[in-house]
C-alpha cells in the first residue's frame, strides 16, 4: 500500500509539474461535471495500486498480471456498456475471448506442488475491476472534451491521497537507496509515461479495446520471465502466448472501410475530431 501511494503521488506530480508548464491554466479549467468522473478514476487508481501490489506480493508478479489484465477486458467491457451504452462488437468478443484463455494458460501454476493463494487471486480480480472503472472514467471525461493534460494528475494525486495514511509513516523505509530508486522508476515511467500513454491511446479507441490491449502485459512479463530470467518455456505458455497473439492481434486490426466511404473523410479535413473505434 506505500509503495502504491508512492507510485502514484511521484508520478501525479512529474504529470502535474508538466501540466503547470504546458497550461498554466489547465487545471482552473476543470468543469464542475467533470468531477464524479475524475472521484470514480481516483477511487479506481487508489483500490488498484494497493490490491494489484498486494496480489504480486502474495501469488507473484506473473500471476497477479495475468488475473488482473485477464479480468481488465470484461470489467471494462460490461462498465463501458453500462455506463456508455456502446455496443461491443463481434470482433472484440472473440478477441478478448482468446486472450483472456492465454492468459489463464500463462498463470498457470508450475510443478506439482504448486498452490493458489485465494486471497492474492482475490485481490488481482477486485484490481481488475478498478481498471475498468478507470479506463471507462477516462473515456466519459474524454467524451465530454476535459482536458487530460489536467484530468490524469488530478485523478493520480487524489487517489494517492488516499493511500497516503499507508505511506506517510513508511516514508523513513521508502527514502532508503534501494526502495528511493524503485519509487524513481515507478513513478516517472510505469505511472506518468505509461498513464499518459494509455489516456492518449483512449482519444481514438473504445474504453473495450483498450483495454484489451492491455493484455499485452502479461505477454510481455511471460517474454521477460524467459529470455531474462531464464524460465522454462512449458507448452501451456507457448500456447497461451499464442493465444494472447492471436486475440490481441484480432482486436487491434480495423476492418477495411468501404472505398466510397473514405473519400468524404479525406475531403473534411478541418473537422472536428471524433473517436474511432478499432472494432
Amino acid at each position: 500500500m506505500a509503495l502504491g501511494g508512492a507510485r502514484i503521488l511521484s508520478g501525479g506530480l512529474l504529470l502535474t509539474a508538466i501540466a503547470a508548464i504546458r497550461d498554466p491554466a489547465a487545471f482552473r479549467t476543470l468543469p464542475r461535471s467533470a468531477w464524479p468522473a475524475l472521484l470514480a478514476a481516483a477511487a479506481a487508481t487508489a483500490t488498484f495500486q494497493g490490491t494489484f501490489l498486494t496480489s504480486a506480493t502474495r501469488v507473484g508478479a506473473a500471476v497477479a498480471t495475468a488475473v488482473t489484465f485477464g479480468i481488465a477486458p470484461v470489467s471494462t467491457g460490461l462498465c463501458e456498456r453500462i455506463m456508455l451504452a456502446s455496443r461491443l462488437p463481434r470482433r472484440w468478443v472473440a478477441g478478448t475471448t482468446a486472450a483472456i484463455a492465454g492468459c489463464v494458460l500463462i498463470s498457470v501454476p508450475q510443478g506439482t506442488g504448486a498452490r493458489v493463494d485465494i486471497y492474492g487471486i482475490a485481490c488481482g480480480v477486485v484490481a481488475g475491476g478498478c481498471f475498468g472503472v478507470y479506463t471507462v472514467s477516462a473515456k466519459r471525461l474524454i467524451r465530454g472534451n476535459v482536458n487530460m493534460l489536467a484530468a490524469t494528475p488530478v485523478t493520480l494525486l487524489l487517489g494517492g491521497a488516499v493511500l497516503a495514511p499507508w505511506t506517510l509513516p513508511r516514508l523513513p523505509e521508502l527514502a532508503e537507496p534501494r526502495s528511493l530508486g524503485l519509487v524513481m522508476w515507478l513513478g516517472p515511467v510505469t505511472v506518468a509515461l505509461a498513464y499518459w500513454l494509455y489516456v492518449t491511446g483512449l482519444r481514438r479507441l473504445t474504453a473495450a479495446t483498450a483495454a484489451t490491449l492491455s493484455l499485452a502485459e502479461p505477454f510481455v512479463a511471460a517474454a521477460l520471465g524467459i529470455g531474462i530470467l531464464h524460465e522454462r518455456l512449458s507448452l501451456p505458455v507457448a500456447v497461451g502466448g499464442l493465444l494472447l497473439l492471436g486475440g490481441l492481434t484480432l482486436v487491434s486490426v480495423r476492418a477495411a472501410p468501404a472505398r466510397d466511404a473514405r473519400r468524404p473523410a479525406r475531403r473534411n479535413v478541418a473537422g472536428p475530431a471524433v473517436d474511432h473505434p478499432v472494432s
